[in-house]
């Protein structure tokens, strides 16, 4: 089969390698859609991180090079020893992160931060290939909401999203505030939107802005005008909840300085490097400052599905092309490696031979 395979920093070659059989309590999907995260672009520019490469790794035994992709769907060809409940030609999408084992952390509903978690595409093969396997349980059939191959490629970054949303305790009728239009800020705020609450966006980027309030941003807040402190107080904008998902220096800074107080800060974009942050201003507003990491399966996975069906008209605005294997480099991964990316989701379907309009509109209910 033809796959994308990550030996090293700057090395990322499209290659014929061996299809995959599925074990036990695993799933064979054919893949037709997978997202390009900006985490496959940092660890193809300063990798590798949290690629399993060269490993092994302490959870999934994974060496050698790695096919990325965790950003994935597909369709069931094949069911491994033990798995019930899914038929060939199911359409599913595939939450990627599971843990092999119980401890306390997965007891505690909170899998995502056990020492026994691992990623499909990050620690094992991923889905940038015609075929992977995936374990059964971390997965849901899309096909009861309506959804198809590209529209279910999205829901893994919606729910890291909804888990970033719960992290923040939001409430129908609390005000948010999410500073970064990127992927998993425009899921947040159409989750959040969804939810009930009231939702401002700020960003550096017009074009950015002017999708956010088609997905039903309250407060569009253009960044460059000025402090993002002045330019809330001028709005009359008081967050009960604030969302940094840039994982920039100015984005964090900007959400604690603009906490009001008594209000939580949720960091959901990952820092490069430590930042120094006013603590004092912490401690005195009594502000919360949350972390999010992954998403919880079983509970974020299902919702990340309903959300996207909510929205019957698709997410062309977001994930508008997928693109061939070939184009991975070119079309996904340099555009956000260089800042210039154009879309905000970029869609690659591994049987393609040329860029195809994505599909991610609701099709069918059955």
């Amino acid at each position: 089969m033809k796959a994308a395979v990550y030996h090293g920093r700057g090395d990322l070659r499209i290659e014929e390698v061996p299809e995959p059989r599925p074990g036990p309590g695993e799933l064979l999907l054919e893949v037709h859609s997978v997202g390009v995260c900006g985490t496959d672009a940092g660890e193809w520019e300063h990798g590798p991180f949290i690629y399993s490469v060269p490993g092994p790794h302490r959870v999934t035994g994974h060496t050698g090079p790695l096919i990325p992709g965790h950003e994935l769907s597909g369709r069931v060809v094949e069911v491994g020893e033990g798995v019930e409940g899914w038929e060939v030609g199911a359409v599913v999408t595939c939450g990627a992160g599971y843990t092999i084992e119980d401890d306390d952390e997965v007891r505690r509903g909170r899998p995502n931060l056990s020492a026994h978690y691992a990623t499909v595409g990050l620690q094992r093969h991923g889905g940038l290939a015609q075929y992977v396997t995936v374990p059964a349980e971390i997965c849901v059939d899309v096909r009861p909401y309506g959804l198809g191959d590209d529209g279910a490629a999205l829901a893994q970054p919606v729910a890291i999203a909804v888990h970033s949303m719960r992290r923040g305790r939001l409430q129908p009728g609390e005000q948010a505030l999410v500073i970064g239009a990127g992927g998993i800020g425009m899921f947040l705020l159409y989750a959040a939107v969804e939810l009930g609450a009231r939702v401002a966006v700020a960003d550096l980027d017009e074009g950015r802005l002017g999708i956010a309030r088609e997905l039903g941003a309250h407060e569009l807040i253009d960044a460059r005008e000025g402090p993002l402190p002045e330019l809330l107080a001028a709005r009359g904008i008081r967050p009960d909840v604030i969302y940094e998902v840039t994982g920039s220096d100015p984005g964090l800074k900007s959400a604690i300085t603009a906490a009001p107080n008594g209000s939580r800060v949720v960091l959901v974009g990952l820092h490069e490097h430590p930042r120094e942050i006013d603590v004092r201003r912490v401690t005195l507003g009594e502000i919360d400052l949350l972390g999010t990491n992954a998403h919880v399966c079983d509970v974020d996975l299902p919702e990340a599905v309903r959300v996207l069906a909510t929205r019957p008209g698709g997410w062309a605005d977001i994930a508008p092309t997928a693109f061939p294997l070939e184009l991975l480099l070119e079309e996904g991964i340099m555009p956000i490696v260089e800042r210039r990316a154009s879309r905000i989701k970029t869609l690659i379907d591994p049987w393609a031979e040329a860029p195809r309009d994505a599909v991610t509109s609701v099709i069918e209910r059955s």
